[in-house]
C-alpha cells in the first residue's frame, strides 16, 4: 500500500491537554486545527507551523 509523502510533520509533542484558552498545552493548536491536520495541505501546515503557532507560544 502506498501512502502519500507528508513533508510537514505534526507539531504534536504528546502533551495533549486543552487549556482554558482552547489551545493545546503541548502544540498550541486549537481542537479544530488538530482535527483538520490530516486534511490540510502542506501550504496550510507550513502557515500554521511557521506563522501561527510560534506567536501563540510566545504569548503564553
Amino acid at each position: 500500500m502506498n501512502f502519500p509523502f507528508r513533508a510537514v510533520l505534526s507539531p504534536c509533542i504528546g502533551v495533549c491537554s486543552l487549556a482554558d484558552d482552547g489551545l493545546c498545552e503541548g502544540c498550541h493548536r486549537t481542537s479544530s486545527e488538530i482535527a483538520r491536520w490530516s486534511q490540510m495541505n502542506d501550504d496550510e501546515r507550513l502557515q500554521l507551523m511557521e506563522n501561527v503557532l510560534p506567536g501563540r507560544e510566545a504569548r503564553r
